[in-house]
């Protein structure tokens, strides 16, 4: 992904220009992105979590999917340079993953509220 992003931003920059960012503002993208995209790969697995727990129901992740994908959006354009390219190569992959850990949570993730009740003795 860096090099992409590094090409990317040393196109728009004018041929008079030298595109060379200093160690400290390197170090602080590289980290920043690290952090985005390890956070972004744990996506399904609170998904999946938080629907074992009872916290939240696929049907109601299901309904507020609009509001990821603008998340997901927003959450990119915080943590990625001013451009296009960088905010989709980090939205994409978080809204993906979010859609990975509702799949994952229909077919594994009964809740645990569900899973007491459904298994417990019966009245009689």
């Amino acid at each position: 992904m860096f090099r992409v992003v590094f090409r990317f931003i040393a196109r728009f920059a004018p041929e008079s220009v030298s595109v060379t960012p200093d160690i400290d503002a390197y170090f602080s993208f590289v980290l920043r992105m690290f952090i985005a995209f390890g956070v972004t790969f744990e996506v399904p697995i609170a998904v999946l979590l938080m629907v074992r727990l009872g916290v939240a129901s696929v049907a109601r992740l299901r309904q507020a999917r609009p509001y990821v994908i603008v998340g997901a959006f927003v959450v990119a354009a915080i943590f990625t340079p001013p451009d296009v390219l960088s905010q989709l190569l980090l939205a994409l992959p978080l809204w993906l993953l979010f859609e990975l850990g509702v799949l994952l949570a229909a077919l594994f993730g009964v809740s645990r509220t569900v899973s007491d009740t459904s298994s417990g003795p019966a009245a009689g």
